[in-house]
């Protein structure tokens, strides 16, 4: 089965030059890029993107680190390229993930992890159609 996900490149990845290693991760497992894009996030686009959090206490330093520069948005296709991505990313918690992982081998935070996968097919609808509507 064919899904896409949203994948986010955050601000600390690109400010390190990461972003063509961490995109080598996902072209490498043979996931095909269907859209992607260098923006800086603005404070309406993450509360858009993380409406389900806005509420809770941790978001506002959230909020400020995602709008801090630029990022790379992505839209990413492929089967189970959501399950794949966030196995690609490793765990939210920098310091947890596996080595191999993204965060594992490069993120020392929980909140600057470096990347972002949608969660769920839902999520994927519901984030790529804020990130890039004219796929919708």
């Amino acid at each position: 089965m064919t899904e896409r996900t949203l994948v986010l490149i955050k601000p600390d990845a690109v400010s390190r030059g990461l972003t063509g290693r961490i995109l080598d991760r996902y072209l490498g497992k043979g996931y095909e890029l269907i859209a992607m894009q260098m923006r800086t996030c603005t404070p309406e686009l993450a509360d858009a993107h993380y409406a389900d959090h806005v509420a809770k206490d941790w978001y506002p330093p959230l909020r400020a680190f995602v709008t801090s520069g630029p990022l790379v948005a992505a839209v990413l296709e492929g089967p189970r390229v959501i399950e794949a991505v966030r196995a690609i990313n490793g765990a939210t918690d920098g310091i947890a993930a596996a080595p191999g992982s993204i965060r594992g081998d490069w993120a020392t935070s929980n909140r600057e992890n470096l990347v972002h996968g949608s969660d769920s097919p839902e999520s994927a609808t519901r984030e790529i159609e804020i990130w890039f509507p004219e796929l919708s």
